[in-house]
């Protein structure tokens, strides 16, 4: 069951649009569909709203440490409330995934992504959720600071947006720790194809 909703980001309004901010684009959805607003909380470093869900406590999360320091707000909170690794969903822009594509899963190395690495760091393991939203790669390893940090085209954020419209469907499913039903539907992203009509049938 996921009890914590992490959305990376960098604070401040010249961050806002850029894409290693798609976490927190998720999270600001997420919480305008449990119609909760997020609140500073300087003693988690972040912006926290807590809310229920079918009898369960949820928070929302989103560092506003920036994204190099991602674990230090993360692991305030998890543990002053006693939250597990298994019980976190970090969502963050993946490289190696093109936009309009989100892939979920449990575990494994932080790839070089600084708020990951914070987040491993301060909960002394990376058994956590991520939900990877993808913003594609510049094609050039030198390029990738500066991709991260810029604003994706009008068309890209599209997909982008897409990808966060769709996996944000399966919120109830991460939240009641339904995973395999839930990285079943984030992971199906082409609409099924229409059945062809038997021409003798009727």
């Amino acid at each position: 069951m996921i009890k914590l909703f992490v959305g990376l980001g960098n604070p401040g309004p010249e961050y806002e649009d850029t894409r290693h901010n798609a976490g927190f684009w998720w999270i600001d959805e997420l919480a305008r569909e449990l119609k909760v607003s997020l609140q500073p909380e300087r003693s988690y470093f972040g912006l926290v709203a807590r809310t229920s869900v079918d009898g369960n406590n949820v928070w929302l999360l989103k560092p506003q440490t920036f994204m190099n320091l991602s674990g230090k707000s993360v692991g305030a909170l998890a543990r002053f409330f006693k939250i597990l690794p298994e019980e976190i969903l970090v969502v963050h822009d993946e490289l190696d995934i093109l936009p309009g594509q989100a892939k979920l899963k449990r575990g494994g190395s932080h790839a070089g992504h600084n708020g990951l690495r914070d987040i491993h760091a301060q909960l002394g393991t990376g058994d956590y959720w991520r939900l990877r939203i993808g913003i594609g790669h510049p094609g050039d390893r030198a390029e990738v600071a500066n991709w991260v940090l810029k604003k994706p085209a009008p068309d890209q954020r599209t997909l982008i947006e897409d990808s966060i419209n769709h996996s944000l469907k399966s919120w109830r499913l991460l939240q009641a720790g339904d995973m395999d039903k839930a990285t079943l539907q984030i992971h199906t992203t082409k609409p099924p194809r229409p059945k062809i009509p038997n021409p003798l049938s009727g």
